[in-house]
């Protein structure tokens, strides 16, 4: 499987996310915000970066963190309960 990696693409105009849906797999816009999230392979993510930036409408784009994130999760030890003896032998 190719390791993906999320692009947010901030643009000016809503009428231009035709052309910035050619360049990955495109998840989600925001038409009051005006940005898009764009899943593309990570091998390709810095070319695809400079290819967007080339286009006058975009703003800015910011790399999604998650593949930074540690996902391995050591288990909690269980609390030992220790069993006391109240029976004061009355």
């Amino acid at each position: 499987m190719n390791k993906r990696q999320g692009l947010i693409v901030w643009f000016q105009h809503r009428r231009n996310v035709n052309k910035i849906k050619r360049y990955g797999h495109l998840i989600y816009t925001s038409k009051k915000l005006k940005y898009a999230v764009l899943y593309v392979d990570q091998e390709e993510i810095e070319y695809l970066e400079d290819q967007l930036l080339k286009f006058p409408f975009i703003k800015k784009i910011e790399r999604s963190q998650k593949p930074c994130i540690r996902t391995n999760f050591e288990k909690k030890e269980p609390i030992i309960i220790k069993d006391y003896d109240y029976n004061l032998g009355i």
